[in-house]
């Protein structure tokens, strides 16, 4: 099968947006006739046609609409490409962030202040599993990914975690359950919110069990988002570090137990070596 000539593509694209032969023939300095047969070409490769024709007008078909939107996310992805490659701060291309989907979304906002602050680029914000991040690192897909374990080394790549900070782990929840002498009577009878599969939730496993007791869960969730709206709610006692509910506790609302779990989680920025690094990552990492 004879591949798309991208040539094509961008004069279909041209005329697509004038909407009229002889204005797009202009812009691409070729005779409308000229034009006329490339669009042509196109339409007999894709086997359809791309534009109706009223008045004097060029209005896309159903197959045109496909095209455009194909076309125009091609030519975003080349300029992308460019970027990448020259570094070119005018046209930059997105920083993209991959965050595991327990992360607090408050720790994810101060990881990525300094370039909100300044403007400086794009940001492309995605949330998953650490398979799929990292997965997605290795390929490419992603600059970096925050993370709160120190990743195994990839199938074809080694990565690198630098540690961004760390935060003690509390127990929040409402003033009205915060009346228990001791951590042990309150883990034990309060309804608590736990994080799935986390540096948290496994030391929280680990002071249970020195404990002896088996605590009363409530839920367990793995969005620190649903953490955070669940404690607000009263839904129970959040095990959680506390800037994850750092406006609720500044408020009043959520207040924090006096008691130490002796639980920290630390925050890892995992990146992979590569030839061209985005440029913005430098004024993130230590």
């Amino acid at each position: 099968m004879n591949q798309l000539n991208y040539h094509h593509l961008r004069y279909f694209r041209e005329v697509a947006v004038e909407g009229h032969l002889g204005r797009a023939a202009d812009r691409l300095n070729l005779s409308q006739s000229a034009l006329s047969i490339q669009i042509r070409t196109l339409e007999d490769r894709l086997g359809y046609p791309l534009f109706d024709r009223v008045g004097r007008t060029l209005v896309l078909t159903a197959a045109g609409r496909i095209a455009l939107d194909h076309a125009d996310r091609i030519f975003s992805v080349g300029e992308d490409l460019l970027a990448s490659l020259q570094q070119n701060a005018a046209a930059r291309p997105p920083l993209r962030v991959g965050a595991l989907s327990t992360l607090s979304r408050n720790f994810q906002l101060q990881f990525l202040r300094p370039l909100l602050a300044s403007d400086a680029c794009r940001i492309v914000l995605r949330s998953g599993n650490t398979k799929t991040l990292l997965k997605d690192l290795e390929m490419f897909a992603l600059d970096v990914v925050l993370t709160t374990e120190v990743p195994q080394t990839g199938l074809t790549s080694t990565f690198a975690a630098q540690r961004i900070t760390e935060q003690s782990v509390g127990i929040h929840g409402s003033p009205a359950r915060m009346g228990h002498r001791s951590l042990k009577s309150m883990l034990a009878n309060e309804p608590l919110i736990l994080p799935t599969e986390s540096v948290i939730r496994a030391g929280f496993e680990n002071l249970v069990a020195k404990l002896d007791i088996r605590p009363r869960i409530a839920a367990y969730v793995d969005d620190m988002a649903m953490v955070r709206l669940l404690a607000r709610e009263d839904a129970g006692l959040a095990i959680a570090p506390s800037v994850v509910l750092a406006d609720e506790i500044a408020s009043g609302r959520v207040t924090t137990a006096p008691f130490d779990l002796d639980i920290t989680e630390p925050f890892y920025a995992v990146t992979v070596s590569r030839e061209f690094p985005h440029e913005e990552l430098k004024n993130l990492l230590p």
